[in-house]
């Protein structure tokens, strides 16, 4: 699994949040665990591989929503004691 975590701009309440979510959703049905957070500015979800930042980009931008940066990294998942 593959954790990503978006930057964005522009999110102010709940509402923005959800868009972000769907936007997400839609643009990579893989997507589990979709995450956005307007307080951090970032969105963070897992895929079984890294996806097309591009595609990303146009996604959320087209959403009226500014992306700032993209990165990923590899996830583990944990057990419950570890």
């Amino acid at each position: 699994m593959v954790k990503t975590t978006v930057k964005i701009e522009g999110m102010m309440c709940g509402m923005c949040e959800a868009h972000i979510n769907d936007t997400i959703r839609k643009a990579f049905p893989e997507a589990k665990k979709v995450s956005a957070s307007r307080k951090k500015g970032e969105a963070v979800f897992l895929t079984e591989n890294e996806i097309n930042a591009e595609e990303l980009r146009a996604a959320i931008d087209s959403t009226g929503y500014k992306y700032i940066s993209c990165s990923s990294e590899p996830y583990k998942k944990r057990g419950l004691f570890g």
